[in-house]
């Protein structure tokens, strides 16, 4: 199939940005046996909110971003902070790959998948974010009540700071947390990914397994 330039551009992109590697070999290794030899392994996997692009480091979850994010931006910026030996490859992240297709085929409610918030920076946001999956599946709660939860009730742009800036969304569901007046709030993805994630939860939820 013939790339189209929008396609070709961004692959010379990640060339020049990443690393030069035996990749085959490297991928290999790593399905095997960790990711000792890079800092970033990342592939992309498509989903009814758009593709995703999927980035581990030391075998973490490190970062899952949103087409509309930028590819490039986003892998320069895990680059600038947890290092530039990166590699696609999609063995790595097998598990979570086949994890996203059973919650978007309404079969699962929650992921299990080991995952690092080094790049939350700020220890409350990294501690509402951690908690992000208390909210139950098929249910949503309001920024006030997520500040009151996590024991500062005044803490309320805080909260919508740390969904903002949430590395991990779907897999840590910011989407899960509105405004008290019904409204979306900001999301990575967009408002139109959040309302179908909301509206797929809430539809799946009776018969969804747990994980």
């Amino acid at each position: 199939m013939t790339s189209t330039p929008a396609e070709t551009a961004f692959e010379e992109r990640l060339a020049a940005f990443a690393q030069t590697h035996d990749t085959e070999r490297l991928a290999t290794r790593l399905a095997a046996s960790g990711s000792g030899d890079v800092d970033i392994v990342w592939c992309t996997h498509d989903s009814p909110v758009g593709t995703l692009l999927l980035a581990l480091a030391d075998d973490a979850l490190v970062r899952v971003a949103f087409e509309r994010e930028g590819f490039d931006v986003v892998l320069e910026s895990l680059g600038e902070r947890v290092g530039r030996r990166t590699l696609r490859a999609a063995a790595p992240a097998d598990d979570l790959r086949r994890q996203l297709d059973e919650y978007f085929a309404g079969v699962r409610s929650n992921f299990e998948t080991r995952i690092d918030l080094r790049l939350s920076s700020a220890p409350f946001r990294r501690e509402v974010q951690s908690k992000l999956a208390d909210i139950p599946y098929g249910t949503t709660a309001s920024y006030a009540q997520v500040a009151t939860n996590a024991g500062r009730p005044k803490a309320v742009r805080a909260v919508g700071s740390a969904c903002a800036t949430n590395p991990l969304p779907i897999v840590l569901p910011c989407h899960r947390v509105v405004r008290s007046d019904g409204g979306y709030g900001n999301y990575l993805g967009g408002e139109e990914a959040k309302r179908f994630l909301l509206d797929h939860e809430h539809a799946h939820a009776p018969a969804a397994a747990c994980g």
